[in-house]
């Protein structure tokens, strides 16, 4: 039986996360979340590792809608990832410019 590291552990969990973050079943939410993951997923601390699967395990509808801006986000889901999820997609200018 081979033992595995802390480092091989979350490179495991990082994938499956990667995996999850692409495939939401919105087209709108696997470009988000997937471009995110792509993009940030070795930065993220173990902490913001639990709130990004705990973002994974919402429904695609209600993440978007606070992702959009189109609803406010509920305090006990308030959480600094959120923004740093929200800040990666906002542009000074539209992309076609």
């Amino acid at each position: 039986m081979t033992e595995s590291s802390p480092e091989v552990d979350r490179e495991v969990r990082r994938r499956r996360i990667r995996f999850r973050a692409w495939h939401r079943g919105i087209r709108e939410m696997d470009l988000l979340m997937g471009g995110f993951a792509d993009a940030e997923l070795t930065r993220l601390s173990d902490a913001e590792l639990d709130q990004f699967e705990h973002l994974l395990d919402l429904p695609d509808p209600q993440v978007f809608a606070w992702l959009a801006g189109l609803e406010d986000v509920p305090e006990d889901e308030g959480m600094p990832l959120l923004e740093k999820i929200r800040a990666f997609r906002v542009h000074a200018a539209p992309m076609n410019v």
